[in-house]
């Protein structure tokens, strides 16, 4: 017993030893950033050999955490928590009681913004691609992608549909990665279902230079790409929209819209029909412009890598009336189809066929002024125009990886054009006394046909060595145009004395273009090291245009026989163009900083012929074009760029030729053969930033002009008879400077989205009155602020103020300053009954400030309203109408520009009222058809 005793009390003293000599840790886990404690948080104790694990417990509450019986010694402690980033420190145990007292964790969304995943995956960032999953934000049930992006943050969509992303304006919008209706974006946000798409992705877009050669260019497009669910990838989807209402006084309206698409893998086909007279719904003024509906002039740019050289090929005359289809009545018609395929991922077919109808009326009464010095020149004129416009538009491309070195795509247009028009206009002008300078009264009836060709074949070659590539580009494009017109016209004209002299004029016109332009240009790439690399490029164009104006008028007055020509309005006009330009370019590329500098030499030979005349104008230039460029990405979503660039302008056919226009019999224009090219340097400083966490982003941005031998108008007008001729000339002196600024913040606490944006636009400027340079400055500056707040099928409602302040001045006028402001308050709000009624109303303030040439404000209001209810989970939705309901939708505009100002009223369509019927349809996905 004894010894049993012995040993008992033995083994209690061991032990009470051992106890003795065991610590407590003990300490704090604390979100230090935002200043509170962090609970459920892991602290884990393991040894420091091969980090075996010892103990771990949990931060309570309050963020305190306790170890009791802790062998002295050395350990890794390690604190994890999901959303904060993981703590690990080494720490030396000694007995008895350590306080690590407070341990500071940083938040994931602090430490790692590059790569954080918010909102169990609705947002994710991986290097310059934003990425948001479709299904995490709400849309109505039949919305299309457009209405998807306005609930995306860091996405605006104005009222004209135009897309922003992070502050820049959207160029591209992709389809799985292909082209949708050629590269509009408008086409693919209007055109599919939001419930389609999977992700939406936004990326600064490489040039397919810099994608091709791996060497960055500095030159990228805000994408943004659309990727199809799975299922959505098998199967039709689209819309019928159709709406009308019967009138009082006006003509009905109607408007009518479908949409089909049908996709099956990578084989998407779409097409769509689009007809109305309402320039209002459906298709407006600007989607006309996105549908094929404009009238394309066709402009070759040779602005490419290494420089910038642009030449234009005009179609010879203003014989077409200009349609801006805010004003008058509009009625079109636009048919368009789009096949996209692609086989193997190594031959990928587009083709995108498009027809357009047009008709317009619109009634113009304009108020002019010149001033020179005292003198000054008052014209009213009324002006009817009626248009009948069709064009047919054709766009392929065919692209085949050869092999993986070789690559050939080709692309082709094929588009044709048929115009006919009446205009006529009565006018007069007088003098500052009152008297009489002239009057006419004229009708101009028109009749044109244009076909344009263009083919594009590209080579690509990829060698094994890394970023050396060698690229081969050859254009062809084909314009052949023939107007015929007629001119009739009767003038009084003021020679003086109280004399006056009648003009009649009836003269047939007959106008023949034809223009060919075929380059080529060879790009070859070279790396210099792992960040430097070299370009080399050389590029030859020929231009060939021929552009033959004959007038006619009758011997026999009243014969209906136009056989004498008009010397002086006659005309037959030859040019060739060639250019052979060379130049090379250095780049530089890391992780943060990107940059490029580089010249080319560019020779141009001009060979000018007036047949006409027997006159040959031969001309020979040499232009060197710098380029520089500079790339500073010093955070995530953080950027800076300084570019500069020097280039040509090229004097247009219609400048050079030495033909008088007189389609205004009272004001002329003639063209100039000794024109100069004009050469504009360019530099720009952009810098954005978006904070995704908070949800804000910024923009500012610099620009600056200025342009030698600038091609502007000299104006000769007679002081008794207030008859004008305007010449292009050169002049030196203009230049210009211009900044845009931005910021777009989402106010988590009250939910609302607010975006602040200011711009300053400075121009100055040389033209030529009555042999007097006169100049010319404009400044104008803005700011605007919007506020928009929604809650899914409760409410949407958006505010925007929008204040312009602007000063002119020109040196040959009396006036000599004019100072004028607007202002522009929009307010959209919509609110829901039971999620299928829906009340829509949107108001828009007009101000324009009166000036001393304008003696009164034009103020005016539009209200325009919507009612709806859908049916059947938002298939089918019934709706009425109502736009203008104060009838103040007035078609004026004012523009005051050097010595001169004018002011417009013309025809606007004014309330009116449409009941419409929509049906959104879709073949149901393998999942819901099982169900």
């Amino acid at each position: 017993m004894k010894k049993l005793a012995a040993l008992c009390i033995g083994l209690f003293v061991v032990s009470f030893s051992v106890v003795a000599q065991k610590s407590i840790v003990k300490g704090l886990i604390a979100d230090t950033t935002n200043r509170k404690s962090v609970s459920n948080a892991v602290v884990t104790l393991l040894i420091p050999k091969d980090s075996v694990f010892y103990r771990f417990t949990r931060s309570d509450a309050n963020g305190n955490f306790v170890f009791n019986n802790i062998e002295p010694g050395k350990y890794i402690l390690m604190v994890t928590q999901p959303l904060f980033a993981d703590y690990v420190d080494d720490i030396d145990i000694k007995a008895g009681v350590t306080d690590m007292k407070s341990i500071a964790v940083t938040p994931k969304s602090k430490l790692l913004q590059e790569v954080i995943v918010r909102s169990g995956g609705a947002i994710k960032i991986k290097g310059d691609t934003v990425s948001y999953t479709a299904d995490s934000f709400k849309v109505s049930a039949n919305a299309n992608v457009e209405e998807l992006l306005k609930k995306l943050p860091g996405i605006q969509v104005d009222k004209n549909g135009q897309i922003k992303a992070m502050g820049e304006k959207v160029e591209k919008v992709l389809v799985d990665g292909e082209e949708f209706f050629g590269d509009d974006p408008g086409m693919a946000v209007k055109n599919l279902r939001a419930d389609a798409v999977k992700e939406v992705q936004v990326f600064d877009k490489k040039s397919d230079q810099a994608e091709f050669t791996g060497i960055d260019d500095g030159k990228t497009q805000k994408t943004i790409n659309l990727k199809l669910k799975e299922d959505k990838k098998h199967g039709y989807f689209g819309k019928v929209d159709l709406s009308g209402g019967l009138q009082d006084k006006i003509d009905d309206r109607y408007n009518n819209n479908i949409m089909l698409n049908a996709f099956r893998g990578k084989r998407k086909m779409a097409a769509y029909f689009l007809q109305g007279n309402t320039g209002q719904d459906g298709l407006n003024w600007q989607d006309q412009q996105k549908f094929g509906g404009e009238d394309e002039n066709v402009t070759y740019g040779l602005d490419e890598e290494g420089g910038g050289m642009f030449m234009t090929m005009s179609r010879g005359g203003d014989e077409d009336p200009y349609i801006d289809t805010r004003n008058g009545f509009f009625e079109n018609q636009n048919l368009g189809g789009q096949y996209s395929n692609k086989w193997n991922d190594k031959k990928t077919l587009n083709f995108s066929p498009k027809f357009n109808r047009q008709q317009y009326s619109n009634t113009r009464n304009t108020l002019s002024q010149l001033q020179f010095g005292d003198s000054l020149y008052n014209t009213n004129s009324n002006e009817n125009t009626y248009a009948n416009k069709r064009n047919f538009k054709n766009s392929a491309s065919y692209e085949i990886k050869i092999d993986s070195a070789n690559t050939l795509k080709i692309t082709a247009k094929a588009n044709f054009y048929e115009n006919e028009s009446v205009v006529s206009r009565q006018s007069e002008n007088r003098g500052k006394s009152g008297v009489l300078s002239n009057s006419s009264s004229q009708v101009t009836t028109a009749n044109s046909d244009k076909a344009s060709f263009g083919t594009t074949l590209l080579f690509k070659h990829k060698f094994k060595k890394a970023r050396r590539t060698f690229s081969l580009n050859a254009d062809f494009n084909l314009m052949n145009s023939s107007t015929l017109s007629f001119l009739r016209a009767n003038n009084v004209i003021n020679t003086g004395g109280g004399n006056f002299v009648g003009e009649n004029i009836d003269q047939k016109k007959d106008v023949e273009n034809r223009n060919a332009r075929i380059s080529t240009k060879a790009v070859y790439t070279e790396p210099l090291s792992k960040k430097f690399s070299l370009e080399l490029n050389y590029e030859f164009a020929f231009t060939k245009g021929k552009n033959d104006n004959a007038t006619l008028t009758q011997t026999i007055p009243g014969s209906g026989k136009y056989d004498l020509i008009v010397d002086s309005l006659t005309n037959n006009f030859d040019q060739q163009i060639s250019t052979n330009k060379t130049g090379f370019k250095i780049s530089y590329k890391n992780k943060k900083i990107k940059y490029s500098f580089g010249a080319a030499a560019g020779f141009t030979h001009f060979d000018l012929r007036d047949i006409t005349f027997n006159k040959d104008y031969v001309r020979n230039f040499i232009n060197l074009f710098p380029l520089a460029t500079f790339n500073y990405s010093y955070k995530s979503n953080h950027n800076l760029s300084v570019t500069y660039n020097g280039r040509t302008i090229q004097p247009s056919m219609n400048q050079l030729q030495q033909l008088r226009n007189n389609n205004n019999t009272l004001s002329i224009y003639i063209g100039n053969p000794l024109l100069k090219q004009s050469f504009t340097h360019d530099v720009g400083i952009n810098h954005s930033s978006y904070n995704f966490l908070k949800e804000m982003w910024t923009y500012q941005s610099v620009n600056v002009s200025s342009t030698s031998n600038a091609i502007t108008n000299s104006q000769n007008i007679d002081p008794t008879s207030g008859k004008t001729v305007t010449q292009p000339v050169n002049t030196d002196g203009n230049y210009s400077v211009s900044s845009w600024m931005g910021m777009g913040k989402n106010l988590k606490k009250i939910k609302t989205n607010l975006n602040i944006n200011a711009s300053l636009f400075y121009q100055k400027y040389n033209d030529i009155v009555n042999g007097i340079t006169n100049k010319t400055s404009n400044l104008g500056a803005s700011i605007g602020f919007s506020l928009s707040k929604s809650k899914d099928k409760v409410y949407e409602v958006s505010l925007r103020d929008d204040f312009g302040y602007n000063i002119n001045r020109s040196s040959v006028s009396s006036r000599q300053t004019v100072k004028y402001n607007t202002n522009s308050i929009y307010a959209d709000a919509s609110v829901y009954f039971h999620k299928v009624w829906k009340l829509s109303t949107e108001i828009q303030q007009n101000y324009r400030q009166r000036t001393q040439d304008f003696d009164r404000n034009v103020n005016n209001t539009l209200w325009n309203a919507r009612f709806e209810r859908t049916f059947k989970k938002d298939e089918f939705t019934l709706y009425c109408t109502i736009r203008d309901i104060l009838k103040q939708n007035i078609g004026i505009d004012r523009n005051l520009s050097g010595n001169g100002f004018t002011e417009e009223r013309n025809d606007r369509l004014q309330q009116y009222w449409m009941l419409g019927f929509r049906w959104d349809f879709k073949n149901k996905s393998k999942a819901t058809a099982k169900k």
